[in-house]
């Protein structure tokens, strides 16, 4: 595939690409709207990601390319952009915004991507084209930031320039991920664990549910609304400046204060699946993949039954779980509206899983689901270009 890529460059833009950088996508295996709540999250990197060729130009011009679409833009060199429509590019776009905005000094390029992420899947391919190209910006022109600093770059992207109120999980996770180790993160302190993740004899499938969903235009802005007035309601009595800075028993104490029932179960979700991480990361310190697996069950029903961020599709997939004795958790991850979930199956029961499952798939949805499995990966990085 590499050697392709530097072929199409060369092709599309006549030139060699001078650098190639990596970007993976992310699952979340436990801790699912968390993220803008300020408590903790547990995702980490997986092997697809999204590939950059890049090159300089003296034209003054940004040119922006994707393999995976047909489009193809041109753009002057100028001190300000704004969104324009929906493409994908928009995303790299912001990133150039705010570097030019922050007095980076830039010039034009000519930019090749491709990804092998799923598109609308809620695997982050977005938040992997925006830290792809930060750290590419980052390094081409030595602009002297932090891992941190480009990941708050791309969280800016995300929520200010493309509109979306995601938290910083995602930019986070595909910026500092680590092989073989899932990330235990506050998100309001941005302190992490990396934990040691030891699946034995088990390994991740991703199941995309092939149902696609466009976050800036589902019900996510709407739950981030609803914890906002819980937390404002909670206030009237108590300290809090995130719903995760409460446990379970202070919450419990003072969820009278929620007056309305919907926004109640939106936060009952939060502070417990909060606490299911803190037991998640305990189970797989003691390699406990039992326990990982029920934790990941009751976070899929909490996700289903109080925050409503699920559908048939997702449902199918923890409900198939629970009937295969050689998966031992299985739950949705990423926003949910559709996207994709994962399961912690058994290796040498892997083809076997995604017939049967494939098959169960079918005759409740109507098409098939895509099923894959994925290594836990590395996070952002520049390739050997030869």
């Amino acid at each position: 595939m590499k050697a392709q890529l530097h072929e199409d460059f060369k092709k599309r833009y006549g030139k060699t690409a001078t650098n190639t950088f990596f970007s993976p996508g992310r699952v979340n295996l436990i801790g699912e709207h968390i993220d803008y709540n300020g408590g903790l999250v547990m995702p980490c990197a997986i092997t697809p990601g999204t590939y950059m060729l890049i090159a300089k130009n003296d034209d003054k011009v940004f040119r922006f390319k994707s393999v995976n679409f047909d489009d193809a833009l041109e753009i002057p060199l100028q001190d300000t952009y704004t969104k324009s429509g929906e493409e994908w590019y928009n995303y790299p776009l912001g990133v150039i915004n705010y570097f030019i905005e922050g007095g980076k000094e830039l010039q034009g390029l000519d930019m090749l991507y491709y990804g092998d992420i799923p598109i609308g899947s809620g695997l982050s391919s977005s938040a992997s084209i925006e830290v792809v190209t930060a750290f590419a910006l980052n390094e081409l022109f030595n602009c002297g930031l932090s891992k941190l600093e480009l990941v708050l770059i791309s969280k800016r992207v995300e929520n200010e320039f493309i509109g979306v109120n995601s938290g910083i999980m995602d930019q986070f996770a595909v910026a500092f991920g680590e092989k073989d180790k899932a990330l235990v993160l506050n998100c309001d302190t941005l302190d992490y664990e990396a934990v040691d993740s030891n699946l034995g004899d088990y390994l991740l499938a991703i199941i995309n549910t092939n149902k696609l969903r466009k976050l800036a235009e589902s019900k996510y802005n709407e739950r981030v609304t609803e914890c906002q007035t819980a937390l404002k309601q909670l206030q009237q009595e108590l300290d809090i400046a995130n719903l995760c800075d409460l446990d379970s028993a202070t919450f419990e104490l003072h969820k009278h204060l929620i007056t309305d029932p919907i926004v109640l179960n939106r936060a009952t979700h939060v502070v417990y699946e909060n606490e299911r991480v803190k037991l998640a990361a305990k189970a797989l310190a003691s390699n406990n993949l039992e326990e990982f697996g029920q934790l990941m069950y009751a976070s899929h029903d909490s996700l289903k039954n109080l925050y409503e961020v699920s559908g048939k599709e997702l449902d199918t997939i923890a409900e198939y779980g629970k009937t295969d004795p050689n998966v031992i958790g299985a739950r949705m991850t990423g926003a949910g509206f559709g996207g994709c979930g994962i399961a912690i199956v058994k290796k040498d029961s892997l083809e076997s899983f995604i017939t049967k499952f494939t098959l169960y798939y079918e005759e409740k949805i109507g098409y098939a689901p895509a099923v894959y499995s994925s290594l836990i990966g590395t996070g952002v990085c520049e390739l050997e270009n030869g």
